[in-house]
């Protein structure tokens, strides 16, 4: 069977499997910056999380609510467009990195870890504060009694 035209691996599974698992995927990668998946999910990873990062840094509406669509959690989605987007703005691709670990004691395979290139400062850099609204000025309600 010839392989022109397909793109993507299928890890063994139904379509509705192999998004729910890149978005399982994705997600962890955001909230937690760096992690260690096997080595064709990690690069599979790559080609997912670098549309979405691209779709992030656009940061109108509708690019916004694609990032939420691709990740699991909105939390996710509002980390990636607020904090990780604006400090990735210096390159134009190339935003994660892939590196071999060690083979899985199980069945041998090769592991890998997928992080950020550059460093994620915890800090939103585009956020501004939110004021304290104004409390109402104390008015005294005087009685029949005081007023005579």
């Amino acid at each position: 069977m010839h392989r022109h035209g397909y793109k993507g691996r299928k890890f063994g599974r139904e379509r509705d499997q192999r998004r729910a698992l890149l978005k399982g995927l994705a997600t962890s990668l955001v909230e937690h910056g760096k992690i260690e998946t096997t080595l064709p999910k990690a690069k599979e990873l790559v080609r997912y999380i670098e549309k979405l990062i691209t779709k992030a840094k656009k940061g109108d509406l509708a690019n916004r609510r694609r990032v939420i669509a691709g990740l699991s959690t909105q939390a996710a989605a509002f980390r990636l467009v607020d904090v990780i987007a604006p400090q990735l703005t210096g390159r134009t691709s190339g935003h994660v990195r892939v590196e071999r670990t060690r083979l899985r004691v199980g069945d041998g395979a090769q592991m890998a870890t997928i992080a950020f290139v550059d460093e994620i400062k915890e800090t939103p850099v585009a956020a501004t504060p939110v004021a304290a609204p104004a409390k109402k000025p104390v008015v005294k309600k005087t009685t029949v009694k005081e007023t005579a």
